[in-house]
């Protein structure tokens, strides 16, 4: 489960854009996993889109809600108490076994002092347990809060929560990605790739919401949109 970059070099060198690396990852990905192993995931991809679930996910104007979670240490994190210093960026991730995850928390590592600069806090949230969370924010170098969504609470707040459907849990568990271990429920679900921007009134000015795992926001225009909070 320890990923890092595309390459052996550090992730801090890199220059690439974040969408650059996601589509490296996937074109590996199209060379060394078993084709029949892509056509799940990708069926399971097309019925997530067609479901609609995207479309019940908080947009832009919405208020968001109020969160106190556990941090990759076990200490609580509130967000009414980040909101009081400024600007909150939310990513949610699904866990350190993913790949695109992995790319998508390291560039957002490499933009921290870009949110400072704007006032704004970064958390990520996951549904994974405290010691997976403690491990993916230790392997990555991570300096932003990695925070345990238990039972995906927040999650399903913010209306991105679903169910990986059989089939693809019988991948998944075939691979040694062994959710119900990894996230310590048996419910197999898990939040859609998603980043927010809340404003300190709590209003959402900035939402990312893509049922296609391997697609993530881009951290530069995540900084834009925090220029005009």
């Amino acid at each position: 489960m320890k990923w890092r970059g595309i390459s052996e070099t550090e992730a801090e060198q890199t220059t690439a854009s974040l969408r650059e690396e996601l589509a490296e990852r996937k074109r590996l990905m199209e060379l060394y996993v078993p084709a029949d192993t892509r056509a799940i995931n990708e069926r399971a991809t097309e019925e997530l889109r067609n479901s609609g679930v995207v479309d019940r996910a908080l947009t832009v104007g919405d208020v968001a809600p109020e969160f106190t979670l556990a941090d990759q240490d076990g200490q609580t994190v509130s967000s009414t108490a980040l909101l009081r210093k400024g600007p909150l960026v939310v990513a949610f991730l699904r866990g350190r076994w993913c790949p695109f995850c992995c790319g998508e928390a390291e560039a957002l590592n490499r933009m921290l002092p870009e949110f400072d600069k704007a006032g704004a806090t970064l958390v990520a949230i996951s549904p994974q347990s405290v010691k997976q969370a403690y491990f993916m924010h230790n392997q990555h170098k991570l300096r932003y809060p990695l925070l345990v969504d238990e039972g995906n609470k927040a999650a399903r707040q913010f209306g991105i929560v679903y169910r990986v459907p059989e089939y693809q849990q019988q991948l998944f568990s075939s691979v040694f990605i062994n959710l119900p271990h990894v996230n310590g429920d048996e419910s197999w679900e898990l939040p859609l790739a998603a980043t927010f921007v809340v404003g300190r009134d709590r209003k959402i000015v900035y939402a990312w919401v893509n049922a296609d795992y391997t697609q993530r926001a881009e951290p530069a225009e995540v900084v834009a949109a925090l220029r005009e909070v």
